[in-house]
């Protein structure tokens, strides 16, 4: 049986957000067992499952990132929509637009450690939309 849901993400600043608590609050009823893939439908944003107990994890996140793919880069061409937008393009693709974790007595079978993260690379991103489809 597949089941699909759509939520809606309250704006976030820049930066890696821990988002496990607002997907989770809006499962319903997860099968005894399945598989969980949560897709977010923008270019300039993406997920990742990453460290969840110690937040110097996303500074660091977010440093590294922004030497990787730094803004104001002059060999950019797609420039009309901000500083922040096509390095935000480029971060997205990196990271990916989805993730894919299993269930398991009817919960998210995250390991201790771990947490789905937004990963929002515009300085005013607005409002976010993911798709989560359940497969049992």
């Amino acid at each position: 049986m597949i089941q699909q849901i759509e939520i809606v993400l309250p704006s976030f600043k820049r930066g890696y957000h821990l988002i496990t608590h607002l997907i989770e609050d809006q499962l319903l009823e997860l099968p005894s067992k399945g598989i969980v893939t949560i897709f977010i439908q923008h270019t300039s944003a993406g997920l990742t499952i990453n460290e969840n107990a110690d937040p110097t994890v996303r500074t660091d996140f977010e440093t590294v990132f922004n030497k990787i793919v730094p803004e104001n880069d002059n060999d950019y061409i797609h420039t009309f929509e901000g500083k922040d937008d096509m390095p935000a393009h480029i971060k997205s693709s990196l990271v990916g637009q989805s993730v894919t974790i299993p269930i398991t007595n009817q919960r998210l079978n995250l390991g201790t450690w771990q947490g789905i993260y937004l990963c929002e690379f515009r300085n005013h991103g607005g409002k976010r939309r993911l798709v989560i489809t359940i497969y049992s």
